[in-house]
């Protein structure tokens, strides 16, 4: 969908599931082929989205589907890792993301660029639009002020400022859909339909699930570990 204007692809994510469609370093399915099959399938089943990590499988993705990609490069495993400097999300706009997510929080980024100053830069040679992966109120308003288009409640307990929950943090999403005025994804712990219909109600545009569908591992697990308890 590469291309293609910030209402169109704001209107295309407006109340439907996006798939986070993601393999960790190691894993059988770590492959670009292999994901961007994965988002063929999640988009046959009725995702209007798709959520990839890494510059290869972007591109990938974005040539295998029709839909929005929401493109990141996680570089690194702790602090701020989620497409950390403006060098990363012009890499994945390039690959074909109309989206890049990065980091949305208020900590510093490596390459000692604010988020502001990021996204302006971003701006200059491509029409992709900028979510903003947030923990909190204060960075889902502070990356709005920075000129991001979309905010995600995707860090909520991973930064400190919020207890991780168990299920999606409903009472971020609700605090920043009624002060915000950005489109906003809900993103985090959803495991469940009725979660995901939950965090549609609470004014989410649209809502992106990632392990519930799309790792396998974790999933096998979770039915591994139900069993284990019936027989015990």
């Amino acid at each position: 969908m590469s291309g293609t204007g910030t209402n169109a692809v704001l209107e295309a994510l407006r109340g439907g599931l996006v798939v986070s469609c993601q393999a960790y370093p190691g894993e059988a399915m770590r492959d670009p082929r292999t994901m961007a099959q994965v988002a063929q399938a999640v988009v046959e089943g009725g995702a209007v989205g798709v959520r990839v990590q890494g510059v290869d499988d972007v591109r990938a993705t974005a040539e295998a589907v029709s839909v929005p990609v929401i493109g990141l490069w996680k570089d690194g495993e702790s602090g701020v890792y989620i497409t950390p400097t403006l060098d990363h999300a012009r890499a994945v706009a390039s690959a074909g993301a109309d989206v890049v997510a990065v980091d949305g929080t208020r900590r510093p980024r490596p390459d000692g660029l604010d988020l502001a100053a990021t996204v302006a830069a971003l701006r200059q040679g491509t029409d992709a639009l900028v979510m903003a992966d947030c923990g909190s109120l204060d960075d889902a308003l502070a990356a709005q002020d920075a000129g991001v288009d979309i905010l995600g409640t995707t860090l909520s307990g991973y930064t400190g400022e919020r207890p991780t929950t168990d299920g999606p943090d409903l009472e971020l999403l609700e605090q920043v859909c009624s002060r915000a005025h950005l489109p906003v994804i809900a993103e985090g712990r959803i495991h469940t339909a009725r979660q995901a219909a939950a965090a549609m109600a609470t004014g989410a545009h649209a809502v992106c699930v990632g392990t519930a569908i799309t790792h396998p591992s974790t999933i096998t697990g979770w039915f591994r570990d139900a069993l284990r308890g019936a027989s015990a």
